[in-house]
């Protein structure tokens, strides 16, 4: 069984800096793609950032494009968020997600092909 399980998050002030973990287990993580989706109080869910499974391709939302960086350890079975120069706008409930499907960043499917999901850590950017 898929488990993802998100920390990190808090309240942090406009153009600060938070790292975003997520542990994984129950399968191979070496071999998922691996996102960070985030919704906004009374908006959608909206994806963030995917990374693939060699951590080879990266792929990022215009919005956090040069601010927010995916990256992840696959001896640790952990992907991390690192988010810096953060918003106001940023302030959400961040879910980790999982697509074990082996195909790579699938940009052009729904939620990015994820199929196993986090139950997410909250961000708050506020003076």
């Amino acid at each position: 069984q898929v488990q993802l399980v998100e920390s990190g998050g808090g309240l942090v002030h406009p153009g600060g800096s938070l790292r975003l973990s997520c542990a994984a287990s129950g399968g191979t993580f070496s071999t998922w793609t691996m996102g960070w989706f985030r919704q906004a109080p009374g908006k959608d869910r909206e994806f963030v950032a995917a990374i693939s499974w060699s951590a080879g391709n990266t792929y990022y939302a215009d919005s956090v494009r040069g601010r927010f960086t995916i990256f992840r350890d696959n001896a640790k079975n952990m992907v991390f968020l690192q988010m810096n120069l953060l918003k106001p706008e940023d302030t959400a409930l961040y879910y980790c997600a999982a697509d074990t499907s082996g195909t790579g960043i699938r940009a052009g499917v729904r939620d990015y092909g994820m199929e196993y999901w986090g139950k997410g850590t909250l961000v708050t950017v506020s003076s």
